[in-house]
């Protein structure tokens, strides 16, 4: 039997990327693209805007809904992007956009001050239908890295092009180079999924 979400996300290949995560850990899970309204995203960190698209995507399909709120923190930039990691270069940006704006404001700093870091947090949102009194809960991830000079790689999206991940030599592979088993593995969004599933075990999901 399998175990339906919802991912409050219009991300396709994000809500791909959910499927291989957690269909790794959880086979019976299937991921389903969230299709109504986008809420506000007004809250100050990853977890209360991860809560808030979670909440929504349960209320408007009233299935168990997931959602996640990612980004980058660059060191010299006080830890932004950040929260507005996805609209970096303006709201109707695309990644394109806001990659080059962030090499741009990075352009003069020396490869060993170009410290970065993915962040991910995600919400589990369950109905009051579904579990009396409903239930919340909230996991995080974090993967250390470099900022390179230049994207490189056609795989993933967002910022994966320019993020040389801990453990990769000096110019080496960027996010946007590695194939997709081998970052689901060890991304950011994997580890947050990692600590998210023993609990939905636990909780009998």
């Amino acid at each position: 039997m399998s175990l339906e979400f919802v991912l409050a996300s219009h991300n396709a290949k994000k809500v791909r990327e959910f499927q291989r995560i957690i269909g790794e850990r959880m086979p019976q899970a299937v991921v389903h693209e969230y299709d109504g309204p986008e809420p506000v995203e007004d809250g100050v960190t990853f977890a209360e805007n991860a809560l808030i698209k979670a909440r929504r995507a349960a209320e408007h399909t009233g299935r168990i809904a997931l959602a996640d709120d990612s980004g980058i923190v660059v060191d010299v930039l006080g830890a932004a992007p950040g929260i507005l990691s996805a609209r970096w270069a303006g709201h109707t940006a695309g990644d394109e956009a806001n990659v080059r704006l962030l090499l741009d404001q990075v352009s003069d700093i020396s490869r060993p001050h170009r410290g970065a870091e993915f962040r991910c947090t995600i919400a589990l949102v369950v109905p009051p239908a579904l579990l009396d009194g409903g239930h919340e809960y909230v996991a995080e991830g974090h993967w250390r890295g470099t900022l390179a000079y230049e994207p490189r790689g056609s795989n993933g999206f967002g910022y994966d092009p320019i993020f040389e991940p801990e453990g990769e030599p000096p110019g080496g592979r960027t996010f946007g180079q590695w194939s997709a088993e081998d970052k689901n593995r060890v991304s950011h969004r994997a580890r947050a999924a990692r600590a998210m599933t023993p609990h939905l075990v636990d909780r009998g999901f």
